[in-house]
């Protein structure tokens, strides 16, 4: 956790996108065992094999990805009005002499 606003370290960046990228091919090792143990379950087997297939690009892709950069807030001039408002009390104000 940070303190400030800064983001994150190059090193911590590239610390979770490789935790990331274990716990994807992690998953894809399982759905593979998986197929293989339900290769009896044709449609179970396939669904297996599609994502052991799919994941290792799933996973690359989301390896390579960097989080996006903050939007920083832009501040633009404002130029100060050209003169103040009266009050609209002290205008209307009937005086008796």
């Amino acid at each position: 956790m940070l303190i400030t606003g800064a983001a994150p370290s190059m090193a911590d960046q590239h610390a979770a996108r490789k935790r990331r990228y274990a716990l994807t091919m992690l998953t894809r090792t399982i759905a593979l065992i998986l197929a293989a143990v339900f290769y009896k379950v044709v449609w179970l087997m396939i669904i297996f094999v599609i994502l052991g297939t799919v994941l290792p690009w799933v996973a690359v892709m989301m390896a390579n990805d960097r989080p996006p950069k903050k939007k920083t807030d832009v501040r633009s001039y404002t130029p100060p009005p050209d003169r103040m408002l009266e009050n609209p009390a002290r205008s209307t104000r009937i005086i008796d002499v």
